[in-house]
């Protein structure tokens, strides 16, 4: 039975009123994407069609529901929209750390936004889910450099060290390997002789994301329909299904799943909004100043305070520096001189060495930390709230929601362990009070930033 149907002046409700931006649309593009040999993209949309199911984002979120709905039913017609190419969406440009080990926020043993028993149940959740992307991984042999490395909570001052004591806290009673640093090793190790505590927490993987981005496109079944460059203009509902307008055609489906990162197409406006965090990746160090990487061959470190700076032995001869929140993008310049400062604050010795790659990227951001995950109407469901780890939290998230759409299980499992976004508060007093927030956590990073 055809659900297709024409624009809204035969549908039963009006348009759904788009924003301005319906996808972010960056500057520069992500360094680790440029870093790669070049990929021809997936056409765009060029017709009218009619599928069971389309998904709005080819990000972790959507590429793990598409792949889940077509183990569960490989007969469904399936459609992934992508507004750009990949690896330059949002999943393409973050620092690529991960962990299945999820700790109680602020390193307590007990605190009013995370509980013990909830981190346990976010952990079993991570697992899983970890163990279905390695699969996915090695099954379709995507070389993305996955290694579990570790990574390092490192701090510079007295307070960051305070924080990262209280997280070793929780480590140790959750018996989980790790190896406390102290100034020494971590210089020997990193070259930075800019930190005076660290916890190297084992469990902790490493990845290229835009080549586990790209490898996960790039892998997924034939019978799923992956396009790129293909932008949603609008967003059309009547009784039998909707409909997704693009430059090239009309995309009409029983089920629509919104896994484009902050960017929910006019829905869940005062649930979250985006932010932006940036990145730069050095030129390639010349051999002379290769001991100034330190010792230890890949490496990562993330900083003890939201507002800090997180950096990474990404090759034999470069290193990633991460920084900076801002509601809309800074100007290429500005970010520059501002992660350069970061990165001679920690490395002296090179600051002769350029970057080589800058760039920002955009993080779905809510006011409780959680997610907000599940069906908004009939045949209209979402996730959103990555809240800057995406990798497994993202295809947990995609890969549940496909169970949600298909009836196995029930959503309680995971909001009862994520929690569900709260309210937050509308512009102006949403941009004023992201100012002055980030103006205080800024001044409390000190030398973490």
């Amino acid at each position: 039975m055809s659900f297709c149907y024409e624009p809204a002046k035969n549908l039963d409700e009006e348009p759904i009123v788009m924003p301005k931006l319906t996808h972010p649309r960056y500057s520069n593009r992500s360094g680790w994407n440029a870093m790669l040999p070049s990929r021809i993209p997936r056409p765009s949309v060029n017709s009218d069609q009619q599928v069971d199911y389309a998904i709005v984002g080819a990000g972790y979120t959507g590429l793990a529901v598409a792949r889940r709905l077509h183990e569960i039913d490989p007969q469904a017609r399936i459609t992934v929209i992508e507004a750009t190419t990949i690896g330059e969406g949002s999943s393409g440009r973050n620092s690529g750390f991960f962990s299945t080990d999820v700790l109680t926020r602020y390193g307590a043993a007990q605190s009013a936004s995370m509980s013990a028993e909830t981190s346990l149940a976010q952990t079993k959740l991570m697992k899983e889910a970890f163990a279905w992307l390695r699969a996915t991984v090695v099954d379709n042999s995507i070389e993305c450099g996955m290694q579990q490395t570790g990574a390092i909570r490192s701090a510079a001052s007295d307070a960051g060290e305070a924080y990262v004591r209280r997280v070793k806290k929780v480590v140790e009673a959750r018996n989980l390997p790790h190896t406390v640093l102290g100034r020494e090793a971590i210089r020997d190790g990193t070259g930075a002789d800019y930190y005076q505590y660290g916890l190297w927490l084992h469990n902790d993987w490493v990845i290229q994301p835009a080549m586990l981005i790209r490898g996960l496109a790039d892998t997924l079944p034939e019978s799923i329909v992956l396009y790129e460059n293909s932008p949603v203009r609008n967003m059309h509902r009547d009784r039998t299904g909707w409909g997704l307008l693009t430059d090239g055609g009309l995309i009409c489906a029983r089920t629509v799943v919104l896994a484009n990162n902050g960017y929910k197409l006019g829905y869940l406006k005062s649930r979250m909004t985006t932010i932006f965090t940036y990145a730069a990746i050095t030129e390639a160090v010349s051999e002379d100043d290769i001991g100034f990487l330190g010792q230890w061959p890949t490496w990562g470190m993330v900083p003890a305070h939201r507002a800090g700076t997180t950096t990474r032995r990404i090759t034999r001869d470069r290193l990633m520096v991460r920084s900076l929140h801002s509601l809309t993008e800074i100007p290429n310049a500005t970010v520059e001189r501002q992660l350069r400062e970061r990165f001679v604050r920690r490395w002296p010795g090179l600051r002769h060495v350029s970057f080589e790659h800058v760039w920002g990227g955009a993080i779905s951001f809510t006011n409780n930390a959680a997610p907000w995950w599940g069906q908004i109407e009939d045949g209209l469901y979402a996730s959103t709230g990555c809240n800057g780890s995406g990798i497994i939290k993202c295809t947990m998230l995609g890969r549940r929601l496909a169970e949600i759409i298909r009836r196995i299980g029930h959503p309680d499992e995971v909001t009862s362990a994520m929690g569900v976004a709260n309210w937050m508060v509308p512009d102006p007093f949403r941009t004023i009070g992201f100012h002055i927030i980030s103006a205080m956590e800024s001044r409390k990073a000190g030398l973490e930033s």
